[in-house]
């Protein structure tokens, strides 16, 4: 694997942003995939309660209460006299946010505050590799214990409702197994840094629009199957030692005010014994919030002292409305966290560590094992360096950098290698390039201030812009088009108007695959676009994230083959919007409340089930060289029961010219089953490096309670016995092999 370090940095800047731990090293696991690797999390330790106890009776109402509420935009009150330090918390879903001011939103100015810039959650996801999810967690979390922060805000992994999500760049998957395979090795990652992983956000908050307001109904087994069970394995598997309550409601309460989500589910059944704090500004109330669960109040609306567990909460002690007790017990969760990440006791804690060379080399790996390759009927990759002497190089995103952007948190980085950055770098000398921007990122001016909410575009190309490209299309031996979006078009607080390619990009490679057939077209975005038009005669089609500080790099070694491409797209891509199950049923956005009228047939198991055919499917992505999948056999030939575990194993083999990695991906069917089900549902994975001409057995570890569905009637998971089938496949709509099972 060559040039994984930008070469564009100069000796000077690479000692600048190594100086603070030029000896640190990430922690990364063993990726033999061998091995079925099993990642658990530490519980909260309750050896501290005792100390926790003595402080809380010396501590003043006001203190404790100082203890639940922002006290500053990203911290809340310590008590100095006692040595209890603020509880400092941090933005993370692409590395650790820079540093704002401590009373506004306004950059603090810092000149220390750069961090590595890691690849999006799609990007993430698209790698289905829970090996590299540990390794985002450990980098995010050692940059984050360098910045002196006790919080991480993330991972963020609500479930993709919606193509439209202006969050979808950052979440991880439709999909609730491949989300929780992702989610958990990321919070053990980032909490053995001494960190606390605020898991969010909690829960089924997958839109963005009224996302303040809106009430989300849904059944209770479409609440369990599909938007809980990461959450669930984040608190009992990774034990994240935070929840963020967010901003919507759930069957008329809002999330940080919900009972029977906050006490009865986290806490009751699955045993949380960590701090729910809310999203900013998602508390509506006083009493009802911490009666319900919620522990800490962050937010920007308001005067400090003004938040509802600010002086309202002291008012409500005073006036009898709710006791001091019920305040010890959240200022308990807090305190405990704090003693198990050393923040009271700093003895032993963690030093961290932030731009380090290392850290950049993760962030490649993680980058280079994202990208998909959706088509390339005339092999015009990997690009054939000896055959062509110029490479017309087009479009926006071809030097766009996605570190900062939207409504939300960005990462202040050093460096950010673009697609042009690393084909300059990379290509011989022999080969010109010939750039053209191609098209303009234009907006319709909003009416207020925030140019963020439902930005939308101006889709009217510049003829001079065109005819440039398409002269340097005419005058090369490929092109390759750099297409797609940015983190201004997708953005939190903001779900997209809809999936049409913006800033008029259809057009523009139209004309450039008429200039030239010899056309690549790369789409860097975080989800799904109509791709009918750019499809249409395009031989090469390649898709690629919001990948982070190595990102050009990256991507630029796939399309010269030396990284061969093994990523497989997390969600799925429709044909037109129509076809996605939230929209089909037109059950989105809903105005004060929203229906999940599709109820467990979201994503995949919609367009399994009702055989709607989409333009890319769930898990797909293809190779530079070939697979095939044989003879898959279990561990037992009689019927397993409940407690078992199904072992599959099954033989792939490189049947092509160049080493590679494949997803085995398992599906479960069951279609005699006395209850609704989907079509099929993932219940395995396993990514597997297999050099050319070779095999590989991969072991697949598949407990029989995971093939469970949500018995509302009893309120429990429980297995319908009968006769399943494993479809074992490259996709979901690519099945090679097949074995049924029986459970008893």
């Amino acid at each position: 694997m060559k040039n994984r370090i930008a070469p564009l940095l100069s000796i000077l800047s690479f000692i600048a942003f190594t100086a603070c731990n030029e000896d640190a090293q990430t922690n990364t696991p063993n990726t033999d995939s061998s091995e079925n690797k099993i990642f658990q999390g530490e519980p909260l330790s309750m050896e501290y309660e005792e100390k926790i106890d003595s402080l809380i009776a010396q501590l003043t109402l006001e203190e404790k209460s100082g203890m639940l509420h922002g006290t500053s935009m990203f911290a809340t009150s310590g008590v100095p006299r006692l040595g209890i330090p603020e509880l400092t918390m941090a933005d993370g879903p692409l590395g650790v946010r820079e540093e704002i001011s401590r009373d506004s939103w306004a950059n603090a100015g810092w000149e220390n505050d750069y961090a590595t810039f890691l690849p999006a959650g799609g990007g993430l996801s698209a790698t289905w590799n829970p090996d590299l999810a540990y390794t985002f967690g450990n980098v995010i979390g050692a940059e984050t214990r360098d910045r002196n922060k006790d919080v991480l805000l993330a991972p963020a992994f609500n479930i993709i409702r919606t193509p439209l999500g202006g969050r979808t760049y950052e979440y991880f998957s439709e999909d609730p197994f491949l989300n929780k395979k992702i989610t958990v090795p990321y919070i053990v990652g980032v909490q053995e840094n001494d960190v606390a992983a605020s898991i969010k956000h909690y829960a089924v908050n997958n839109q963005e629009t009224n996302r303040g307001t809106v009430d989300v109904l849904l059944d209770e087994r479409t609440l369990r199957e599909i938007y809980l069970p990461a959450f669930e394995a984040a608190i009992t598997e990774a034990h994240a030692y935070s929840v963020m309550g967010a901003y919507n409601r759930l069957r008329g309460d809002y999330l940080n005010e919900n009972e029977y989500m906050l006490q009865d589910v986290l806490r009751d059944e699955w045993g949380f014994k960590g701090f729910v704090v809310s999203d900013w500004d998602a508390i509506h109330s006083t009493v009802k919030a911490l009666k319900a669960g919620a522990d800490v109040e962050m937010g920007t609306n308001a005067p400090f002292d003004e938040y509802y567990f600010a002086q309202p909460l002291i008012d409500s002690v005073q006036a009898g409305k709710l006791s001091e007790e019920e305040v010890n017990k959240h200022v308990r969760r807090v305190l405990r966290v704090m003693y198990n990440i050393k923040s009271i006791d700093s003895t032993g804690r963690a030093e961290g560590s932030r731009n380090t060379e290392a850290h950049l080399q993760d962030a490649y790996d993680i980058a280079s094992e994202s990208v998909v390759l959706l088509k390339n009927e005339k092999n015009l990759l990997p690009v054939k360096l000896e055959e062509i002497e110029s490479i017309a190089v087009i479009g926006n995103n071809a030097t766009r950098t996605y570190a900062q952007g939207g409504f939300g948190a960005g990462v202040k980085t050093r460096n950010e290698i673009t697609p042009l950055d690393a084909l300059k770098n990379k290509l011989p000398e022999s080969v010109s390039i010939n750039y053209a921007k191609g098209y303009e990122e234009n907006y319709v001016p909003a009416n207020d201030q925030n140019q963020n909410y439902g930005r939308e575009t101006i889709d009217e190309l510049d003829e001079n812009m065109v005819q440039e490209a398409v002269e340097a299309a005419k005058n090369s031996d490929i092109a390759i088009i750099f297409a797609g979006s940015n983190r201004d078009y997708e953005s939190e607080a903001a779900d997209r108007r809809d999936i049409q390619l913006p800033f008029g990009q259809e057009e523009l490679i139209d004309r450039v695959k008429e200039a030239n057939p010899n056309t690549i077209i790369v789409m860097i975005a975080g989800a799904p676009f109509d791709l009918q038009k750019v499809e249409k005669n395009a031989s090469t089609l390649v898709w690629s994230w919001f990948n982070g500080s190595e990102g050009g790099n990256a991507l630029v070694d796939v399309l010269l083959g030396e990284v061969n491409p093994s990523g497989k797209l997390p969600w799925t891509m429709p044909v037109s919007l129509e076809d996605s199950p939230a929209h089909a049923t037109n059950s989105f956005p809903g105005d004060e409340s929203v229906t999940y009228e599709e109820g467990i047939l979201v994503g995949y198991r919609w367009f399994d089930t009702k055989n709607i055919e989409p333009m890319y499917p769930f898990g797909y992505g293809l190779s530079y060289t070939s697979f095939d999948f044989k003879s898959p056999k279990v561990n037992k030939e009689e019927a397993y029961t409940e407690n078992d575990t199904i072992t599959l194993e099954i033989e792939v083999e490189n049947t092509g010219e160049v080493d590679g990695k494949e997803v085995v991906q398992v599906y479960m069917s069951k279609s005699d089953s006395q209850i609704e089900r989907a079509a099929q549902e993932l219940k395995g994975f396993k990514k597997v490096a297999v050099s050319a001409g070779s095999s590989e057995t991969v072991s697949i570890e598949i407990p029989v309670k995971e093939l469970a569905y949500y018995n509302v009637d009893n309120k429990s998971w429980t297995v319908e016995p009968g006769t399943y089938t494993l479809k074992i496949g490259n996709s979901s709509r690519n099945i090679l092999e097949q074995i049924n099972i029986e459970i008893e």
